[in-house]
């Protein structure tokens, strides 16, 4: 497990924060956080303030790093890049996740390390992780700025013969009675553009492999986009399959073979494949060393899906 749980004895009585600054390790704010997010239990009671003078019998619920082995792919001294496999998290969603990302990330570069961007369990592909505070600050910032151009590629339904750009706003879906979708195309949303480019297609398996740039960076964009035109990602869960086998899934009731049927392959076939920015007086551009072309096996051929 990711979380554990560690006891201690407390025969002095002090503030809870300052008692996890010295046991732990962490800052004030690292203290009160812990605290915040329910973490701390002293006589077996959550404490419900960083202030709060304990004493006793204390556990403390913490990240303890369970890794699995990945390795970084590229790494200077305030970031690296990591190849995620397609369907693994980046963070826990709760304290029983039994693995994310994050272990590696922590394991690797120690407890400050931490992601910079969001990246879908099922996509694979680069993801950027900063290695202290400092750099983590300054990393998302130039992620907020757009100063950071991102390639992804996706196998996708249909024939798509020649480049093309989606210009349609995204909004959030909020009304799951008649289509069960996160995000919608809505001309009130927030503008949302990206350009597609073709590189190969399957006449065989009905599917182009095409390159998508998002000049934005709304959640889900790609696939929304590439949905609206009508060339959905092949396994996408979501988007381009009947809301009551979207509803399946997401409630964790859907057979393997379900899903192939349904959307075209086990996974979604999302990858992102290159990363370029501006960093601390240097440019870079970092390719993804995953073979995602070879990812076009897992693809259901047309007589044997409905997608």
């Amino acid at each position: 497990m990711a979380f554990v749980n560690k006891k201690y004895s407390i025969e002095t009585p002090m503030p809870a924060f300052l008692f996890l600054m010295r046991k732990l390790g962490v800052s004030q704010g690292e203290a009160q956080k812990i605290v915040a997010t329910g973490r701390l239990f002293v006589e077996g009671a959550k404490c419900l303030h960083s202030g709060e003078t304990i004493a006793g019998n204390v556990e403390v619920k913490i990240f303890e790093p369970q890794p699995r082995g990945i390795a970084p792919i590229f790494t200077t001294p305030d970031f690296a890049l990591f190849d995620k496999p397609s369907g693994t998290l980046v963070h826990p969603t709760t304290y029983r996740t039994p693995y994310s990302l994050l272990d590696d990330i922590r394991q690797n570069f120690g407890k400050d390390a931490n992601a910079i961007h969001r990246i879908d369990m099922e996509t694979s592909g680069l993801l950027l992780v900063s290695r202290n505070k400092q750099a983590e600050k300054r990393l998302k910032t130039m992620f907020e700025d757009r100063n950071v151009k991102k390639s992804y590629l996706a196998w996708v339904k249909g024939r798509v013969e020649k480049p093309f750009s989606v210009d349609e706003s995204l909004m959030q879906n909020n009304d799951f009675s008649t289509i069960k979708l996160k995000m919608l195309v809505h001309p009130e949303g927030k503008r949302a553009l990206t350009h597609f480019e073709p590189i190969e297609y399957d006449p065989l398996l009905h599917t182009t492999l095409i390159r998508a740039t998002p000049h934005t960076g709304r959640q889900h964009q790609i696939r929304v986009h590439l949905f609206h035109v009508k060339h959905p990602i092949l396994g996408d869960p979501i988007y381009g399959v009947p809301t009551d086998i979207a509803i399946k899934y997401l409630d964790k009731k859907l057979t393997n073979e379900e899903r192939c049927f349904y959307m075209g392959a086990d996974r979604m076939l999302l990858h992102a494949q290159s990363l370029e920015f501006f960093d601390n007086g240097a440019n870079y551009r970092i390719e993804s060393r995953i073979d995602f072309e070879k990812e076009k096996i897992k693809i259901v051929p047309p007589e044997k899906r409905d997608f």
